[in-house]
């Protein structure tokens, strides 16, 4: 099951650049769903994270004094180029990379889709991401812990019931709706409430 995260990731990468390929010089500035970031911070992240190994993850986490919002920071401010062109540019260079720290490989899909909607969200752009690597990423999310990243305490309050796939997880007050949505949700995307149903989805907004 791992052997196409790549393929995806790269689908994915391209798809994104294609899309900001056609922006105006404004919209690089409009806010994106992760608090404090533009629309080119977002960017940056992804060609940082694009770049990063096993070792320089280990590396940066150590210099950042293992604040992972500090080591991300700084991974914008190194990646950030003068120009948000000169920044895509540096994407398109980066975008057929395989290198990832030290996490699950499907953390990439995590990486590529809720980035792509922090994104493409704010600029009302919408992507048919694969349905099954929107899936994969949510399990993923609910089986890892909120230190590192993730909802995995959140999915033992709520039950998840995705409305256009094969999947549930957690228990507790049902949400329902797509699992896009339920994905953007768990990592703390609040836009993506407005999308879900149930009783509860207040349990949920607690948690976004």
């Amino acid at each position: 099951m791992t052997d196409d995260v790549w393929a995806i990731v790269h689908a994915e990468r391209a798809a994104l650049i294609d899309d900001l390929a056609r922006l105006e010089d404004d919209q690089w500035l409009k806010p994106s769903l992760c608090d404090g970031w533009t629309v080119h911070d977002v960017l940056a992240h992804l060609v940082d994270t694009a770049r990063t190994t096993r070792l320089g993850f280990v590396k940066d986490l150590a210099l950042a004094r293992f604040d992972f919002d500090r080591q991300n920071t700084r991974g914008v401010e190194r990646e950030r180029r003068s120009t948000p062109r000169e920044t895509l540019e540096r994407f398109r260079q980066v975008a057929s990379r395989t290198s990832t720290p030290p996490a699950p490989r499907d953390s990439r899909l995590v990486e590529e889709i809720v980035h792509g909607e922090d994104i493409r969200r704010p600029l009302g752009l919408t992507r048919a991401y694969p349905a099954q690597a929107v899936v994969r990423s949510l399990r993923l999310q609910t089986r890892t812990p909120v230190s590192f990243g993730g909802a995995k305490e959140l999915a033992t309050r709520i039950r998840l019931a995705a409305t256009d796939a094969d999947l549930t997880i957690g228990t507790g007050p049902e949400v329902d709706g797509p699992a896009l949505s339920l994905l953007l949700a768990v990592m703390g995307r609040r836009v993506a409430l407005d999308d879900l149903h149930g009783p509860g989805v207040a349990t949920l907004a607690e948690g976004a």
